[in-house]
């Protein structure tokens, strides 16, 4: 009887065990075209990505670049300060989206330029994304205000 005992905690600590693997690599295949990685153009000009993949970009939209187009393309350049990356947009744009103003965008670096799919801008005047901040940061070119340093 001891001996079928053993046997049987064994099969169920390998059913567990191969149950926890098959789980993770389900889990690790669902969520191989969800993951976007942030990148600031600096980055994006060091080391361009592969056309196929989907990743953020975010910074500041340079001053006098935004070009409203025929029909719905937009145009304009982000920046970090370090390096410009053009941008180019079909749809429509936040109300809060201006020049000199952060924003991150969704999408794809094809033949030097972002095609983006989705365009976020700041939703108030203070607001900056926290992966925009620190790219500008690293770039020696964001300013900290009194309200940054409050906490």
């Amino acid at each position: 009887m001891k001996g079928l005992k053993k046997k049987r905690r064994i099969q169920v600590v390998l059913v567990a065990f191969v149950a926890l693997i098959l789980s993770t690599a389900l889990i690790g295949y669902a969520m191989r075209d969800g993951i976007n990685f942030f990148r600031s153009p600096t980055q994006v000009l060091a080391e361009p990505p592969k056309e196929s993949e989907t990743f953020r970009i975010g910074g500041l939209v340079e001053e006098g670049s935004l070009e409203r187009g025929q029909g719905e393309v937009i145009r304009f350049n982000v920046t970090d300060g370090g390096a410009t990356v053009p941008v180019s947009y079909k749809g429509v744009l936040p109300d809060l989206f201006a020049e000199n103003q952060g924003m991150i965008g969704t999408g794809k670096y094809v033949n030097g330029v972002f095609e983006a799919s989705e365009i976020l801008a700041k939703h108030d005047e203070d607001y900056m994304p926290k992966e925009v901040v620190d790219a500008l940061k690293e770039q020696g070119v964001y300013q900290e205000t009194a309200e940054d340093t409050k906490g």
